[in-house]
């Protein structure tokens, strides 16, 4: 029988895994081939034992001896609770070597957002977005690696990595094409569910290679081990039973292999029966008496080390294990020479780490399993007080804090709030929700309980807002939540109804605390909150008088504070969009202003209006034709999101109203650059929500503008752009944008009926600005042969609340819509008062458009060639065809 050996150089874990290793080869010859190369990465996927961590140190010896960077990290069983524990590991060679300021050149503008996720600098003032702090780790990483290239980055038990860490693995796994850099991720199958798990997911749908599956050895392969280890004259019914007891296991294989050694057992088949014995001390049960075999003092020790799970130094262990260092340092070696513990292996041990580690994840399980329960929550304790008396902070002792016993103990929830505090401040929500809902469970002093509620429902806002509605609701319904706190409770709690699509009931909320207070700024504040989320709900009706309420309540405020200025802009908003006259937009706009600029408090990034507010005001200039000033706000919006590192849904909002911006002016490529962008970032935050919306409609109406109605139907398919519509308003109209998209595609029934639901819902809502909700100029365009009297009421309808709103751009739409009706002199006397208004108006795509009908209905070449250039500077291909067509009819070849 032919024995089948790995190299000579390698572990004995390391039999049958010759294409494994072969793999790695290529992949490294391939990193080092070229520094321009496209970065890779490789899953291995096997059970406990089946030689992962052997592959990964095979992948470092051959790294290293190629002369490549090797930075490694690995899971901990109970170090998932620690955000950004791995990340951390992992760039340490690099960080350890950079000086504050090196670190502060090397990261750029990305240091104050990733630097205290790493524990390089200090948290800002401002909560960070937790999209932002994974994005300025993916490009942490990527310039580290540019700088030390040929890299190669090893992740081993990555089942256990803590979700953050899994979070910067999959955003950075998806960016490898451009960089050079091997990523070698070792993981069991099974063990991880939820966020985890889908992140574990998209790092392997990232792999340019399938998952490596590790199996068992072979019963050849086993006999191989087997010989080579305790002689070659170890029997064949021996090699069996071997294979037999651990089922090829190869951790398994070795470590009773080295126990045969260590018996002096005869490898013969008289032997073999006494194989299963000597292999169940090796795990479970039988480890945990064979730990006890060491003595009580070892067994402690042991216990201690599992404890801590990472950085275990005997004084560490001696103090949580309350015994002396002489006997600390014995009970060590005890362990050492027992093969529980081991010394670190130095090219591969995180810097700064402890001086001891397990031999294996599965005796650092099995030794946790066996302290007694109530022992173990004691040492947690204990560990809780070791890490906090060493300087560590509250956060680094938070993981042992979640496993103490409840118990009533007022300090406890104290540090537990400020481990939550600090694990927001550097972009960690769902480890400070962890910390808040264990405190619950202590629980808090009835003073102090809804303050933890809120707390714990202002952490959980965005990535649970269903959850977040319960404790919110809590902590009103308690006493001790006064003032300032609870209106800002409320006004959370409103916020979460809305992002749980709930908005009828945010509505409810706001106007029912705002009944219990006096006059005042609490009450105002509370009323203007009322008033932006019913002037953004998309429902069937608006409720009776609102607009009328609304505008007497703005006309007591002069904008004298936040309060104020937010009632004169959510009127302003409400008057642009029932189409009232737009210099008065203008004005109550302006008033909310403090010198032309946003008031303090009242900024892109301040938490106590939230973006709405902000985007219905730059709304409100966009479609007033005030876009100087709404362009200012978007691009203070992106400029404030970028450098706050906000690249989450408030980063994709800002791109799209960027988009609307380019859009409105007429450039259109630019335009269908930002909103794209806009989509990207919306899709990593999730379908179905308002910003997702504002981009796939703006960009169907961009796609549209352009003339290339079959893409837009291609990103309306999609991405969803189809019934049934937000709770909330999108602008433009999506209703009015897909009936124009149905008419396009040749779907004119559709089309139709489309633009029909619009027109109700703009009716019942008030919405008469032609440009907002433009759907009764496409309507009547397409009505013009099947009901012409109807078309011509429409234009006729669309003419009257243009000219009540007075901007440039309605009118000359309106006069746009009422020439495309006519024939003859009045269809070019229209096309030219339109061409006349929309060369006034800001919004030079709609003018191109104007020029081009014009000059076909004037048969004027001159009016044909002007709209056919500024169609040209707008990118509105449809446009350019439609001119070049008609002037190649007009003037014959060239």
């Amino acid at each position: 029988m032919t024995e089948v050996r790995p190299p000579v150089a390698a572990s004995a874990a390391l039999w049958e895994r010759e294409a494994e290793v072969a793999a790695v080869v290529r992949a490294v010859d391939t990193l080092c081939a070229d520094r321009s190369s496209a970065g890779s990465l490789l899953m291995i996927r096997g059970e406990a034992g089946f030689g992962k961590t052997a592959l990964l140190a095979e992948t470092r010896r051959i790294a290293e001896a190629r002369g490549c960077q090797v930075w490694s990290a690995r899971g901990g069983e109970t170090l998932r609770s620690v955000p950004f524990n791995v990340v951390r590991q992992l760039l340490q060679p690099a960080l350890v070597s950079l000086l504050p300021e090196e670190a502060r050149e090397y990261l750029g503008d990305w240091y104050d957002i990733a630097g205290p996720a790493l524990g390089i600098a200090e948290p800002g003032e401002r909560r960070p977005d937790p999209q932002g702090v994974c994005d300025g780790l993916v490009a942490a990483v990527r310039r580290l690696a540019r700088r030390d290239w040929p890299l190669v980055l090893l992740i081993d038990d990555a089942h256990w990595a803590d979700q953050e860490t899994l979070r910067w693995l999959a955003a950075f796994a998806e960016r490898l094409d451009d960089l050079s850099v091997l990523v070698v991720v070792a993981r069991r199958p099974g063990d991880i569910r939820g966020e985890s798990a889908r992140h574990l997911e998209a790092v392997a749908a990232s792999a340019g290679s399938p998952v490596t599956n590790l199996s068992a050895l072979t019963p050849d392969a086993t006999a191989g081990l087997t010989r080579a280890t305790v002689g070659a004259h170890a029997d064949a019914a021996f090699c069996r039973e071997v294979w037999a007891v651990t089922a090829g296991n190869p951790y398994e294989t070795v470590e009773l292999l080295a126990k045969v050694q260590d018996s002096e057992m005869e490898p013969v088949e008289s032997s073999a029966a006494e194989l299963r014995a000597l292999n169940r001390a090796a795990r479970g049960g039988g480890l945990v008496a064979r730990l006890e075999g060491l003595g009580i003092e070892a067994t402690r020790f042991a216990w201690a080390a599992a404890i801590l799970g990472a950085g275990i130094t005997v004084g560490q262990v001696a103090e949580l294990a309350t015994m002396s260092h002489d006997d600390a340092v014995r009970c060590a070696d005890l362990l050492l020479n027992a093969r529980i513990l081991t010394t670190p292996d130095p090219a591969s041990a995180p810097v700064e780490e402890g001086d001891l580690e397990f031999v294996h994840p599965l005796i650092a399980t099995a030794v946790y399993n066996s302290i007694p329960p109530a022992l173990c929550t004691a040492m947690h304790g204990i560990a809780a007080r070791v890490v906090t008396d060493s300087g560590r902070g509250a956060a680094a002792a938070s993981r042992h804090l979640l496993e103490v016993h409840p118990d009533d103990d007022a300090e406890l929830v104290a540090q537990l709030r400020e481990a939550a505090a600090e694990h927001l401040a550097v972009g960690a929500p769902d480890a400070a929700r962890r910390c808040l809902e264990r405190a619950l469970r202590e629980p808090p002093l009835p003073e102090v309980h809804p303050h933890v509620l809120y707390e714990l429902g202002c952490a959980a806002l965005l990535t649970a807002p269903a959850t977040t509605i319960n404790h919110l609701r809590s902590a009103l319904a308690m006493p001790g939540l006064d003032g300032p706190a609870r209106v800002d409770a409320v006004y959370r709690l409103s916020q979460a109804f809305l992002h749980n699509n709930q908005i009828e009931e945010a509505v409810r909320t706001v106007e029912a605390e705002a009944a219990r207070h006096e006059s005042g700024p609490a009450k105002l504040r509370l009323q203007a909150v009322q008033y932006m989320w019913e002037g953004i709900h998309a429902g069937e009706a608006s409720s009776p008088g609102r607009s009328e309420r609304l505008a007497d309540l703005a006309r007591t405020c002069s904008g004298r504070d936040n309060s104020e200025r937010a009632v004169l802009i959510l009127r302003g908003f409400d008057a642009m969009a029932h189409g009232e006259n737009a210099e008065e937009v203008v004005e109550l706009c302006d008033r909310a202003l403090v010198n032309g600029r946003l008031a303090p408090g009242l900024g892109w990034t301040d938490p106590e209006w939230g973006i709405e507010l902000l985007m219905m005001l730059a709304s409100a200039y966009a479609f007033a034709d005030r876009l100087d000033r709404a362009e200012a706000l978007y691009n203070e919006a992106l400029r404030a999101y970028e450098s706050a590192g906000w690249s989450g849904g408030h980063l994709s909002l800002a791109h799209a109203y960027i988009g609307v911006g380019h859009r409105r002016r007429g450039r259109l490529r630019e335009a269908e650059k930002s909103l794209r962008e806009s989509l990207r970032l919306a899709e990593r935050v999730g379908r179905g929500l308002p910003l997702y919306w504002s981009a796939t409609c703006n960009l169907v109406d961009t796609l549209l503008a352009r003339g290339h109605a079959e893409e837009a139907w291609q990103v309306a398919e999609q991405y969803g752009f189809a019934p049934p519509y937000p709770s909330t308003i999108v602008l433009p109209d999506p209703r009015s944008v897909r009936g124009r998209l149905l008419l396009a595609v040749g779907r004119t029934e559709d089309g139709i009926n489309e633009l029909e639901q619009a027109e109700k819902a703009a009716a019942a809502r008030g919405h008469h600005n032609p440009v907002l909700v433009p759907w009764a100029v496409d309507l009547a365009r397409a009505l013009a042969t099947e009901d012409p009297a109807r078309a011509a009421r429409l234009a006729s309808d669309v003419r009257r609340h243009a000219e009540r709103f007075g901007t440039d751009t309605a009118i000359g739409e309106a006069l746009r819509c009422a020439a495309a009706l006519e024939t003859g002199q009045r269809a070019v006397r229209l096309a030219a008062q339109a061409v006349t208004f929309l060369e006034a108006s800001p919004c030079q795509y709609e003018h191109a458009a104007a020029r081009i009908e014009y000059g076909i209905a004037a048969r004027s070449t001159t009016e044909l060639n002007r709209g056919l250039a500024l169609a040209r500077q707008c990118g509105a291909d449809g446009l350019v065809t439609l001119a070049e067509t008609v002037l190649a009819k007009e003037t014959g070849p060239a």
